[in-house]
């Protein structure tokens, strides 16, 4: 018979284990305000991606800020997210650089491992290189381009933004699998890299189309080969260097934004922002946003991600390994 002092005891117990979070149970997310960190000065593509995901963010309650944190080619804000809380509330919005490429150039000199301790959460899209010409070159697409270098053996260059950066390693990729030798000239950003190829100092530029667009729009350059698989939606009329040659079937090399979190992160919180991002780029708003940075937007489950991930990096390892890039001390 329950009498009221055994009635008491219950009631108090039962309080006290309602009190009790329960062993693996989760905290509601987001508890507090969530830092998307950029490698990368406010403006750039990065940067306008960050923001633009923090705004989607917007309704999960929380207040969602940028904080731009450069230097170290993108690996100051990469490392501060790799040793942050695993929680969620600390995320890092980055470009293919600081998660695939630094480590086979700085190796021993990173202090995050990015492939073990960052969590790839949802890509924003792929950021094609644009090979570009001086108007007066007589190349019009990418088969003229390889038999124009094969016709120059040792005589042309190409210009990129930096050693070791996407655009060098599209350049090198063509020149290990059309089996020529067009001679990389690197350059301390994409404006005087593209701005050279207009004065003729340089033959052609792997590019971002937001950097080489002005040019092209005003006559000076001449857009012959992406380096997608696929045409880009913004030069429909431009075909894929693996169209080039025989040798370069399959040919792909790619920037690409997306965010990361701290390895260790619930699942339950991956998901939940991959599920925000990839709404976000199905607004139509936002896609044309995107498209005018050079940006293609693309979709992907956080599990695909990270197998998508894992493959670049290998992929950016080999052509690095391939072409003997070294950075200087």
């Amino acid at each position: 018979m329950l009498n009221r002092r055994t009635f008491l005891a219950s009631a108090a117990s039962v309080a006290v284990a309602g009190a009790v979070t329960p062993a693996g149970a989760q905290a509601a997310y987001p508890a507090k305000q969530i830092s998307i960190l950029v490698g990368y000065p406010a403006g750039g593509g990065v940067d306008i991606v960050a923001r633009m995901a923090a705004e989607a963010m917007r309704p999960l309650g929380q207040n969602v800020v940028v904080e731009n944190r450069t230097g170290a080619s993108a690996m100051i804000a990469a490392g501060a997210v790799a040793k942050a809380v695993p929680d969620g509330h600390t995320l890092l919005m980055a470009a293919s650089g600081e998660v695939a490429i630094n480590h086979h150039l700085f190796k021993e000199k990173m202090n995050y491992d990015p492939l073990r301790e960052l969590t790839p959460v949802a890509l924003i899209g792929i950021v094609p290189c644009v090979v570009v010409v001086n108007v007066n070159t007589p190349v019009n697409n990418p088969k003229e381009l390889i038999d124009y270098a094969k016709a120059n053996p040792g005589k042309l260059s190409f210009s990129s933004s930096g050693i070791g950066n996407p655009q060098q390693l599209a350049g090198e990729l063509m020149n290990s699998m059309a089996g020529i030798n067009v001679l990389h000239v690197p350059y301390r950003g994409s404006a005087p890299a593209v701005t050279d190829v207009a004065t003729g100092a340089v033959t052609m530029s792997f590019s971002s189309l937001a950097a080489a667009l002005p040019l092209i729009q005003g006559g000076k350059l001449r857009a012959v080969a992406v380096t997608s698989k696929e045409r880009m939606p913004q030069l429909p009329d431009v075909a894929p260097l693996s169209e080039g040659a025989p040798g370069l079937a399959g040919y792909e090399l790619l920037n690409w934004f997306g965010m990361f979190a701290t390895a260790g992160t619930p699942p339950a919180v991956i998901d939940k922002l991959n599920g925000i991002v990839n709404t976000m780029l199905q607004d139509k708003t936002v896609a044309e946003k995107l498209m005018v940075q050079g940006i293609v937007p693309k979709t992907m489950t956080a599990k695909e991600y990270k197998a998508f991930v894992d493959s670049e990096a290998a992929k950016f390892g080999k052509i690095v390994e391939q072409a003997n890039i070294k950075l200087a001390n």
